[in-house]
């Protein structure tokens, strides 16, 4: 079995078709075809059903590209490592990012980690705290930025703090609040919010302080993207609260300080116990000792 053919079934597997996994492979699909069927025939089972309009996995290509996917992984921090031995960074860095990351100028800091080191492949996931710890632990990623509330921590993972924030009640221009100099946590209540999903870190730093202040509110609209978020406050659809470093980000919305609002914690975590060379210079790029587990 050799790793060629693996990356070939992942490839069919994530295109669904042997045509654009020959493209993405730089192959001809004759090639491709004839390694998977080799392979099929080593492993004694059909990897692929294969119709006339699509390809899927069959049972035991479920089962297999898990472990063809750890296979290659392992090959390419291998590589990485040695690689790292003689003094060069290769491999892949995937960097996890909340949507309202302010403490960092991630664009910032991957265009000098390119520049130093370009033979890395950069990827980006936007995703939810919660689910960003966990791709973390699960070594799908190697470094992620967080924004949890005061009272949290991340779990399971070595973790740096990059800086703290006040949230702000953010509405549309034409909002009676937009004129107010502050408004407090009582006010806000009778307000329709826009915010993010329930139970994420971005949804529990506002419903926390509600909570502890013995209040309720209606939030009539979730949504993952705080620049979506904004969108809807210009059409007056309602409020939202967003970190206070973060909004400049977004345009035709005014600010208001909130009295007695939450505030969040900026993290940066990476896995406690796998730090890939990649990983390792792209946290010397952001000033932290890798050895740091907070």
């Amino acid at each position: 079995m050799e790793l060629q053919q693996m990356r070939y079934v992942v490839a069919v597997a994530e295109t669904n078709s042997f045509t654009r996994a020959a493209e993405r492979c730089l192959v001809v699909q004759s090639a491709l075809s004839h390694q998977i069927a080799r392979l099929e025939r080593e492993l004694g089972a059909r990897l692929f059903e294969r119709t006339s309009r699509r390809v899927r996995l069959t049972a035991a290509g479920e089962a297999f590209l898990p472990a063809a996917r750890q296979c290659l992984d392992a090959a390419e921090r291998a590589g990485a490592e040695v690689a790292a031995a003689v003094g060069e960074v290769r491999g892949r860095l995937t960097v996890g990012i909340i949507p309202t990351v302010a403490a960092v100028d991630v664009p910032a800091a991957l265009k000098t980690f390119h520049r130093r080191y370009p033979h890395v492949r950069i990827g980006l996931r936007v995703g939810a705290s919660g689910e960003l710890v966990e791709q973390v632990k699960d070594s799908a990623i190697e470094v992620a930025f967080l924004g949890l509330p005061l009272s949290d921590r991340p779990d399971g993972v070595a973790t740096c703090e990059l800086g703290r924030d006040d949230l702000v009640a953010v509405v549309a221009p034409g909002h009676p609040l937009a004129v107010e100099s502050e408004v407090d946590l009582n006010r806000l209540s009778s307000e329709v919010f826009v915010d993010f999903p329930t139970r994420s870190a971005g949804r529990a730093q506002t419903d926390q302080a509600f909570a502890a202040a013995g209040l309720t509110r209606e939030v009539a609209f979730e949504v993952t993207a705080a620049d979506f978020m904004a969108r809807l406050i210009r059409q007056e659809l309602g409020v939202a609260m967003l970190p206070s470093k973060y909004v400049p980000n977004l345009t035709g919305v005014v600010t208001v300080p909130v009295k007695d609002g939450p505030a969040r914690i900026e993290h940066l975590v990476w896995n406690r116990f796998t730090v890939t060379p990649a990983a390792k210079a792209f946290l010397e790029v952001l000033g932290v000792v890798s050895g740091n587990d907070g």
